[in-house]
């Protein structure tokens, strides 16, 4: 489900489950603790990534319209600590991302510090709204963080994917790289910051930079209501004929 290794000294932490590392709620309480436990890692920094043509395909919607609204009453939170504990790890982190970033997998992408991105076919964006759910508070306020409101705005309404140059040009991503040194690139960039910078200054430094962001996501405002409508789409048909639309397949077949 998570494979870490150390390269160079750097923790990395790869995402392994199933063809495309879709999120379900064993995949992010996975990726909770796993974060978790990088804080008292001798690793002064870390890579995220992903496995074969996909960093992580996004929420597991199948399991949504299966599990109905007793399975998105327990989903949420875990999705919303997974983005919490990449988030505000007080390390640097490294997103190197493979492939595919969708939806959650893009989200999970920009809790990074750093967004490299394997020039190809790859895909980034956060369609949410298409599938006809809203954002909770802390995927929001990561994108928010990310790349700034108004561009926040046009990725969360405009709902595509994009490409690994226009992800550039969003702010999306810092940076194209060949696929073949993805990973080397990455750890690169990783071992430079953490030689570069404290630790304890690093992370300082961090949280000042993030805490607007965490006091917005502390409130928590409207995030009943998102739960309202997650629990809404999942029992309506909504999602389900989104996935008929995008897959040609109904949950169940």
């Amino acid at each position: 489900m998570i494979e870490r290794e150390r390269v160079d000294g750097i923790a990395v932490v790869r995402l392994a489950h199933g063809p495309v590392s879709a999120m379900d709620l064993e995949l992010c309480t996975a990726i909770a603790e796993t974060f978790a436990s990088l804080a008292d890692d001798p690793a002064p920094a870390v890579v995220l990534t992903g496995t074969g043509s996909a960093f992580s395909a996004g929420v597991d919607l199948r399991r949504i319209v299966d599990g109905g609204g007793a399975y998105v009453d327990e989903f949420l939170p875990a999705l919303c600590a997974a983005f919490r504990a990449v988030f505000t790890l007080g390390k640097p982190v490294v997103a190197a991302v493979n492939g595919h970033a969708i939806a959650g997998g893009c989200v999970l992408a920009a809790c990074a510090d750093a967004v490299l991105m394997a020039d190809g076919k790859g895909r980034i964006g956060v369609p949410e709204i298409k599938v006809g759910v809203p954002f909770p508070q802390v995927p929001l306020q990561v994108m928010i963080h990310a790349v700034g409101p108004v561009v926040a705005r046009r990725l969360v309404m405009g709902a595509q994917t994009h490409d690994p140059a226009t992800a550039r040009e969003f702010g999306l991503v810092d940076e194209v790289v060949a696929p073949d040194a993805l990973l080397a690139r990455a750890v690169a960039i990783a071992r430079a910051t953490a030689a570069e910078v404290p630790s304890d200054t690093f992370a300082a430094t961090k949280a000042q930079l993030r805490r607007p962001a965490l006091e917005v996501m502390d409130r928590g405002e409207g995030d009943d209501h998102t739960a309202e409508l997650w629990r809404r789409r999942a029992t309506d048909g909504w999602i389900a004929d989104y996935l008929a639309r995008v897959t040609g397949k109904r949950s169940g077949s």
